[in-house]
């Protein structure tokens, strides 16, 4: 069996030529970090010289590589004829008979050592220039499920060799400069895991989408892994914090629950291997791995990318009857981590439309062209160049297309398929999982797809105008002053942090509340009391989660962590809920706990709210989500802010109901910071700071009061300016306080944002930071570097 077959646990990277990417992997892993707990199933592979062999057993070469040589991969029609033709001479052609025998008795061998019968096993492909650090070659080549007897493990063995001339295979290697007759193919014959009574689906040792190399990204359905790499379900979704899992703290950042439509199970209609079903509604509403799971998973990950040196793309499975966790494929992840770290590239629309459909991002890009609903591989030769890909799920054949596409829409899907893989290797914007999009986009309709708003990718109507920057950090000057960042949103978090900065110097909560909540913590506090249409809401919003209460908590907490690890080692200040009692009452049950104010503005908010016994229950729950953060995860760079502190009292008595929760001032570094916002607070600066860790001013607040103008009125609008002397006055008694008394100072509000001469002259007053939308964060930069340089 020497020449033809090689066990996985023989094989070592240094084996690629022999059994291709995919098999001297799995071999490195068996071989090098089963102790260090990576469990990856065994199995045998064919050679490369044994395919060889098969080529010339069958006088094919000639054929082959003179059908290819005169083919042009542009001409999508032609590609097609031309595969499909070249994989039948090869499926058609008998195997050599020693190769034939040597697969059966490996098979048997395999099923000896493994309770005997016929057991089932994985056939799949691995090309010997597969998984090269530098090439992607997702999906290229065929994986066969719950393949059982000799017989049917030699028939898929030809299939896979035949998948060496799928059309995304062929194109792939022309457009990268791999010649045909220089890649060869192995097939991997692996025990089955019992997935399709478990769970499966793909993980990456990065952030897809920023390249944050922090965490762990997982994605996970029920049943056999397909549906998830070939973009067939919506999976969940989990990000998990490395340093936490290093420390062997919790660690998922957050979570967010997938559809899980479908699901692949094993059939036991005879020559049926596998089908695909309809989930159970009771299914597809819970979280398809538990915790635990995924932070093992996590740990096995880290493994693998550390003794690869390099990130990871990584296929895992669960056995549903063993509970054991297994990794069945492991590959270089070939995008992100090959982007140039020194240069960031922003799209921004200029404006907005109507919101056509919706799914989830791929990439941060934005592209508009005309819409093109394809349905089949037939329909392919109608996409011509910069039009809009709309399709229910893209297949890796489809490849030579997308690649004309501006924007790829696809009805099903998450980020870790290989369309979405595809998508980010050609650089094309793409947001999949959308539902319908191929029923709610009309063929020839002009859309713009943007995917440069967080993790929901949007599809508008019309071609809208959109800003492209780049911006090169390999030279950036020393900042003058920490710039820190004004970021509400998670779902941008490891984006933005990739940008200089000194930390988030300010974080709003109520935007995670709005946003990822979305119903007022006393009617989840209550749930019990609410009527049944408010329930209902309720109950939609909730899916996936223990209780009510665990929800606002978890959310919030998963909000708060993202944010937190985005930017750690540095500050994060997370302002506690600042939510007006008009805005709190726009959430859902929200009317039931809320007073009506003429003037919210200057009404129940802020620290005010927390010391009152209407809300004290549902504050106690913002203070379980921060001590979760800093305590159980570690993340003890997580500052927390309290705003609109309108006397001493009431700040005495605010860092008193925060102890009572748990949050002592100082405890494992924690600050507390006031938001400096009411003229009383510059006023009686001294007094305040005896009793926060320092100040972060918000100046519109405080324009808005010391000039007494509301700025939600556009009568008035044209009398707001930070720069008012007497708001200058204020903020300089605020700054030279907290200067004196050796505390913390900075500035969150809008003012810096908008005038950069506010921002120089803050600068010259002595003040410790600015925190500015991330927008505006390169230019501010350099241009008070500038101004410190010259003075």
């Amino acid at each position: 069996m020497n020449e033809n077959i090689l066990w996985l646990h023989e094989l070592r990277l240094a084996d690629l030529a022999r059994v291709g990417g995919k098999n001297s992997s799995l071999g490195e892993m068996i071989g090098n970090l089963a102790g260090l707990g990576v469990s990856v199933p065994g199995g045998y592979a064919t050679t490369s010289e044994a395919f060889k062999d098969f080529i010339a057993h069958n006088d094919l070469s000639k054929r082959i590589f003179d059908k290819l040589a005169t083919l042009d991969v542009e001409d999508v029609a032609a590609l097609t004829v031309a595969g499909k033709e070249i994989r039948n001479w090869v499926i058609d052609a008998p195997l050599q008979p020693q190769l034939d025998q040597d697969i059966r008795a490996a098979y048997e061998k395999l099923s000896a050592e493994n309770g005997g019968g016929d057991i089932a096993v994985a056939v799949r492909s691995s090309a010997t220039a597969e998984d090269l650090p530098d090439a992607s070659f997702a999906g290229q080549q065929e994986t066969f499920l719950n393949v059982t007897g000799a017989d049917d493990v030699v028939h898929k063995v030809k299939e896979v060799f035949a998948s060496l001339y799928n059309d995304r295979a062929i194109a792939y290697r022309v457009h990268h400069g791999f010649k045909h007759e220089d890649v060869f193919l192995s097939a991997g014959v692996q025990l089955m895991v019992r997935s399709g009574v478990g769970s499966s689906g793909v993980l990456f040792t990065l952030d897809t989408e920023s390249g944050f190399r922090d965490v762990v990204f997982v994605t996970s359905s029920v049943g056999l892994g397909e549906m998830v790499v070939q973009g067939a379900v919506n999976p969940d979704e989990f990000y998990v914090y490395k340093p936490s899992l290093h420390a062997g703290k919790p660690a998922i950042l957050r979570r967010s629950l997938g559809s899980k439509a479908i699901r692949m199970v094993y059939s036991d209609v005879p020559g049926e291997r596998v089908k695909i079903e309809d989930t159970p509604v009771d299914i597809r509403n819970t979280f398809s791995i538990s915790d635990e799971d995924v932070q093992e998973l996590s740990k096995q990950a880290l493994v693998i990318e550390k003794h690869y040196g390099r990130p990871m793309d990584i296929e895992w499975a669960k056995d549903g009857v063993s509970g054991k966790l297994f990794i069945v494929q492991a590959r270089p992840e070939t995008v992100k981590s090959r982007a140039k770290a020194t240069q960031i590239e922003r799209y921004a629309l200029q404006e907005k439309g109507e919101v056509i459909a919706e799914g989830r991002a791929v990439g941060a890009k934005i592209g508009a062209g005309v819409a093109r609903v394809v349905k089949s591989l037939d329909d392919m030769a109608r996409v011509q160049p910069g039009d809009v890909l709309i399709a229910d799920m893209t297949d890796p054949d489809w490849e030579p297309v997308m690649k004309r596409a501006s924007a790829i829409v696809t009805n099903r899907g998450g980020r870790t398929c290989h369309a979405a893989i595809i998508a980010r290797e050609l650089g094309v914007p793409a947001v999949v999982g959308s539902g319908n999009a191929t029923q709610l986009i009309q063929d020839g309709q002009e859309v713009t797809v943007s995917c440069a708003e967080g993790d929901t990718g949007f599809i508008y109507a019309g071609k809208l105008a959109f800003d492209r920057t780049t911006t090169d950090l390999g030279n950036m000057p020393p900042a003058p002053l920490k710039i820190m960042m004004n970021v509400a949103n998670p779902e941008r978090a490891f984006d933005f942090g990739q940008l200089p900065n000194a930390g988030i110097g300010l974080a709003r909560l109520e935007m995670i509340i709005a946003s990822h909540i979305g119903i007022h913590p006393n009617a989840l506090l209550e749930y019990d009391r609410q009527d049944a249409a408010t329930k209902k809401k309720i109950d939609e919003k909730i899916a996936g989660y223990k209780d009510p209460v665990s929800f606002y908590v978890d959310r919030l907490a998963e909000g708060i962590a993202t944010l937190t690890a985005s930017v750690a080692p540095n500050p994060v200040i997370v302002r506690l809920s600042d939510f007006k009692s008009n805005e709190y009452a726009n959430l859902i049950g929200g009317s039931n706990y809320e007073p009506h104010e003429e003037n919210p503005m200057i009404g129940f908010r802020g620290a005010s709210r927390y010391v009152d016994p209407s809300f004290s229950k549902a504050f106690a729950l913002e203070c379980q989500a921060v001590l979760r953060v800093r305590n159980e995860m570690g993340l003890e760079n997580l500052w927390v802010m309290i705003p609109f502190v309108r006397t001493l009292e009431e700040g005495r008595k605010v860092v008193e109901v925060l102890a009572a929760n748990g949050l002592k001032q100082g405890e494992n570094g924690l600050k507390i910071i006031m938001m400096c916002e009411v003229p009383s607070n510059a006023l009686l600066a001294d007094e305040f700071l005896e009793i926060f860790d320092g100040f972060s001013i918000g100046s519109n607040d405080l324009t808005q009061l010391t000039l007494g103008l509301d700025r939600d009125s556009s009568i008035v609008a044209h009398l707001f300016d930070e720069r008012n002397p007497a708001v200058k006055k204020l903020l300089s008694m605020a700054i030279k306080s907290a200067r004196a008394k050796g505390k913390y100072v900075g500035i969150c509000g809008q003012g810096p944002s908008d005038h950069p001469d506010l921002a120089e002259w803050l600068m010259q007053e002595g003040i410790e930071s600015v925190s500015l939308n991330p927008d505006t964060v390169v230019d501010t930069w350099l241009r008070l570097a500038k101004l410190k340089a010259n003075s």
